[in-house]
């Protein structure tokens, strides 16, 4: 159970032993104080919080203007492959917050000492990562904070102002376009041999830019013509998801089921006809079934309440349309949103069913390692509350290089030209954050 922090304690030895036994095997790389100094004090409205951000190196997760931003390292885990790595960050994040000394008179989700942090999509991957900041600017429901640990300093100088990446060039990720067609056609020919339901196949695009590439700017664009995703970045992982995996506020839980796609019509007779046809697809209300029902057997045995909808609504971004499904719920007990994300991924949204199948296949047919991408994204604060999205739209960013990801749900009525068409509108998000 997540403890509420208390002021001037001394960390607990025997904490920190059961901690060490629990997840020596596998070999976390920790950089952390002794103890965090951790002070909130509410703020005016610091107005658009990405402009706040005064390093390429950004922490992020905004929606409509609200949400968290942070800077500067107070402590850092990087965390190897394995089933329990959500377990053994949540012991870490509890035996670090536990034993810090907090001042927080704000006490909202997010205030205080707050982690940002994403995960490997496959266990296999050592690409997991939770940062603390040293610095976070917040704002929620008409409150706004700055939190700070550590030495103090003008936490909104501007280092230098984001630069828009310059003079890009594009080239094929591991699959060609053919090639990922080759992929999906063999994913259907298992699918309808009955060895699977649904595989979600992924595919990547390179970008280099003539410097390194600036954090912000993508944010910044993100943020502007995606309002109503979360914008995200995390070490180097920048994007903007649609799909909330988790939202944890106390007892309470919201999930957002995002699964079947349309490109947006070109005039709104185009939007119209295509959200019709949508909403009557057997191929996406199939593949949006799937992810639906693993939801609710995930959270049904966490929550003493669960409200699911029978049928899908339509989500309408800018660029596409989703059937979704809002998911509310209310914990049995008290929980770390950290242990409802580790009940929750990989859900079929991006994976497939059954899920061990599904990953075997996903293995065999993209030839890649997904890394961060499709993983958890998001923060957990000192009282296990936070919210966690899946990492999609999105990009892992390196100096000067870009790293894309586009992944579309395969089940035995998909058509490999069309889900290629699929991954490349999917494709576009990013494509427009890099140019503009």
């Amino acid at each position: 159970m997540w403890r509420k922090p208390h002021h001037d304690r001394p960390p607990r030895q025997f904490e920190r032993v059961q901690f060490s036994r629990r997840v020596a095997r596998v070999k976390l790389a920790v950089t952390a104080p002794d103890r965090l100094i951790v002070r909130t004090e509410r703020v005016a409205d610091p107005g658009d919080l990405i402009s706040r951000l005064p390093h390429p190196t950004a922490l992020a997760w905004v929606r409509h203007g609200e949400g968290i931003v942070g800077w500067g390292e107070a402590a850092r885990l990087t965390l190897p492959g394995g089933e329990d790595r959500f377990a053994a960050a949540d012991q870490w994040l509890r035996d670090l917050f536990g034993s810090a000394d907090i001042h927080d008179p704000v006490q909202v989700p997010g205030s205080g000492p707050v982690a940002f942090g994403s995960f490997g999509f496959d266990p296999k991957s050592p690409d997991s990562v939770l940062i603390v900041p040293r610095w976070i600017v917040g704002r929620r429901d008409g409150a706004a904070w700055l939190t700070t640990i550590g030495e103090d300093a003008d936490p909104l100088a501007l280092v230098h102002p984001p630069q828009p990446p310059a003079r890009l060039a594009w080239s094929d990720g591991t699959l060609s376009a053919p090639a990922w067609e080759q992929a999906v056609a063999a994913a259907v020919d298992r699918i309808r041999d009955g060895r699977l339901g649904k595989v979600v196949l992924a595919r990547d695009l390179h970008a280099e830019a003539a410097e390194p590439i600036d954090a912000r700017t993508l944010l910044r664009r993100l943020a502007d013509r995606f309002p109503a995703c979360y914008t995200f970045s995390c070490a180097g992982l920048v994007g903007a998801t649609p799909e909330l995996l988790i939202r944890r506020a106390g007892e309470h839980l919201d999930s957002l089921v995002l699964a079947g796609t349309t490109a947006r019509g070109t005039t709104p007779a185009d939007d119209a006809e295509r959200a019709t046809r949508l909403r009557a697809s057997a191929k996406d209300r199939e593949e949006h079934a799937y992810a639906a029902e693993m939801v609710r057997d995930a959270l049904t045995p966490l929550c003493a309440e669960l409200t699911v909808p029978d049928q899908p609504e339509l989500l309408t971004l800018a660029n596409v349309m989703h059937l979704a499904s809002p998911v509310h719920g209310r914990l049995r007990r008290e929980r770390s949103v950290l242990d409802v994300v580790a009940a929750l991924h990989p859900t079929p949204a991006v994976a497939g069913t059954p899920t061990d199948t599904a990953l075997d296949l996903i293995r065999e047919l993209e030839l890649m390692d997904r890394g961060r991408y499709a993983g958890p994204v998001g923060w957990v604060d000192a009282r296990g509350d936070g919210e966690w999205g899946i990492a999609l739209r999105c990009a892992e960013l390196d100096g000067t290089r870009a790293r894309l990801f586009a992944g579309c749900g395969i089940v035995a009525d998909s058509d490999p030209a069309a889900e290629l068409a699929e991954a490349q509108t999917k494709f576009r998000v990013m494509q427009y954050a890099l140019e503009g």
